[in-house]
């Protein structure tokens, strides 16, 4: 008898210590008496509230040189070479891209803002030449394999009919665009004249400057 309850005495004691130092439910916890799995971290707290922004900044300087460097770039390729077009052009307007944004605090000054509309007018002849001179490369195609196996006649193919109503198209493209650009007349005799040229070869037509290619 004296020994159970010496056990049901000693099982009440343990139960009020132990519900003494359980966490309550109800409750929260003060910063200084929150254990470590309890309190914030530093690191999120200070993430949250001070945000961190970098912005790279470009002087006037910084700027014309990168625009110099830019159109002495383009212009100085071979616009005639389409593979080198297909390899260049996509870095190319990811760099005119970026020069957009760069040049934006300084495009009121009268040397950035002429340098870079230099910049726009060169892109846009050369997206205008790009075009005209692959349907001329595309219909001198045609026309090659439309006279057969070495001009033989043998499996050939059809015949353009409208071939004439192309190549006029085509001088008319280039004779607007040399009255519109031109300041960018070489690039336009590199790339659309001279697909004028290829082009008579293979089929008779007239256009404003054949003479130059001794025609």
């Amino acid at each position: 008898m004296a020994l159970s309850f010496a056990r049901h005495s000693l099982f009440r004691i343990a139960t009020t210590r132990v519900g003494a130092f359980a966490p309550r439910l109800g409750a929260t916890p003060s910063a200084a008496t929150a254990t470590c799995w309890q309190r914030p971290a530093v690191g999120a707290l200070a993430s949250s509230a001070r945000p961190y922004v970098s912005v790279v900044k470009y002087t006037r300087e910084d700027v014309l040189e990168k625009l110099d460097a830019y159109h002495a770039e383009v212009l100085s390729t071979n616009w005639a070479d389409y593979l080198n077009l297909v390899y260049n052009v996509p870095f190319w307007e990811a760099e005119l891209e970026k020069l957009t944004s760069i040049v934006q605090p300084y495009l009121h000054e009268p040397a950035v803002g002429a340098k870079f509309a230099e910049v726009q007018e060169l892109m846009d002849v050369l997206y205008q030449c790009e075009d005209v001179r692959d349907h001329l490369n595309e219909l001198a195609e045609l026309a090659t394999r439309a006279s057969g196996l070495m001009g033989t006649g043998y499996n050939a193919g059809e015949k353009v009919e409208n071939m004439d109503e192309n190549a006029k198209k085509c001088g008319e493209a280039y004779d607007k665009i040399l009255a519109a650009h031109p300041n960018l007349k070489p690039k336009i005799e590199q790339t659309i004249g001279h697909g004028l040229a290829v082009l008579r070869q293979k089929h008779k037509f007239k256009f404003a400057s054949m003479h130059r290619y001794f025609f």
